[in-house]
């Protein structure tokens, strides 16, 4: 009996993994696709148009594109670790959404499953270590190119990572304080209640250094000094060629997928349906049809952020690497510590009947 309960628990957590995988593979395909929509309609052009209706095969034909390129390996290289590089990157990419809840759960074969790979109770430090194993792919691939381009791609990339990670980490402590969790999960239940118990209402201060935070870690536009084409030819991923390559770009793009999930599911309700009482709904329709529509409601607000990381690309210009650092180390660590301490102070007032 035990052991038919384990099979089923490890073929659902399987399927799960798949489905998972699958879809962000999806949404990083159709995000390139997007990206130039979007870059179109800035710019008063028209975008992507020939490949299929509206453009929407064109990420096929760039998948297999790159498919189809000749491996090229430099022959100063290191093989092994060359190869390693865009492996480790795609798959840090992947594994930190083992932790998002996608939704509360589904009633099947009459078991309850629920939609999240891993319930983690420290699993906001399993993001940041997954995270923090992103820059390894970076370093190793840029470093094993045995060019000089590259290897300066790779150290802005670490040096930026490490920056950057200070900052998110200090404002995350404060959301903390106010949940007194670390588990994704019960910090989305906890914001079930109303929309006003969402911890942005909470935490705006965290949220915006979150926020710019994220932008840094994604490599993103006005943070992607790693890969300034006019600077460093093209960055860390210079001498890469074909899925390689690809494997790069697709990281990124699974990168920002990742983040904004993790930003809504943090200060945004995750699957949370605003202005709506869920139970109603519930009793109406059964758990498997609410189960569908929270996905769709948590996939609805993390592209709403993945449009705010397009509009941003094509908006505001790449900062000096000075001004990098600078914004970093002066401004959002100072912010982030005194968003804390404040935070700290609030709720001990708050513990003491608000009598000091």
């Amino acid at each position: 009996m035990l052991l038919a309960i384990e099979l089923a628990l490890i073929i659902e957590k399987l399927v799960l993994i798949v489905v998972v995988v699958m879809s962000s593979l999806l949404i990083a395909m159709y995000a390139t696709w997007a990206e130039r929509k979007v870059a179109a309609i800035l710019q008063d052009r028209r975008g992507p148009t020939r490949a299929g209706p509206f453009g929407l095969l064109q990420p096929v034909a760039d998948g297999l594109k790159l498919f189809f390129k000749e491996e090229i390996i430099p022959n100063f290289s290191s093989q092994f670790l060359f190869i390693l590089g865009p492996c480790l990157a795609m798959l840090t990419a992947m594994m930190t959404s083992a932790v998002v809840p996608w939704g509360d759960k589904v009633h099947f074969f009459g078991r309850d499953i629920s939609l999240q790979i891993a319930d983690l109770n420290i699993g906001i430090l399993y993001v940041f270590g997954v995270v923090s194993m992103g820059v390894y792919g970076i370093m190793i691939g840029s470093w094993a190119s045995n060019n000089k381009f590259s290897l300066m791609g790779g150290l802005r990339a670490a040096s930026q990572i490490i920056s950057y990670e200070l900052a998110m980490g200090i404002s995350l402590i404060a959301l903390l304080m106010v949940t007194g969790t670390l588990s994704i999960k019960d910090m989305v239940v906890q914001q079930q209640e109303h929309w006003w118990s969402w911890n942005i209402v909470k935490q705006p201060l965290g949220f915006l250094i979150f926020l710019i935070c994220a932008f840094a870690e994604c490599n993103r536009t006005p943070f992607d000094l790693p890969e300034a084409e006019n600077e460093l030819i093209g960055g860390y991923h210079t001498e890469y060629s074909s899925m390689k390559l690809g494997f790069f770009l697709f990281s990124e793009y699974i990168n920002m997928f990742v983040s904004s999930a993790i930003m809504v599911s943090l200060f945004f309700g995750g699957y949370d349906i605003p202005f709506i009482n869920d139970g109603l709904i519930l009793e109406k329709i059964g758990t498997n049809w609410m189960a569908l529509i929270h996905v769709a409601v948590l996939l609805f607000k993390i592209v709403c952020f993945l449009l705010l990381f397009m509009w941003v690309r094509w908006t505001i210009p790449r900062f000096r690497y000075d001004q990098l650092m600078n914004l970093g180390w002066k401004i959002l660590i100072p912010l982030a510590l005194i968003n804390m301490l404040v935070t700290g102070g609030l709720l001990l007032l708050q513990q003491n009947n608000w009598h000091f």
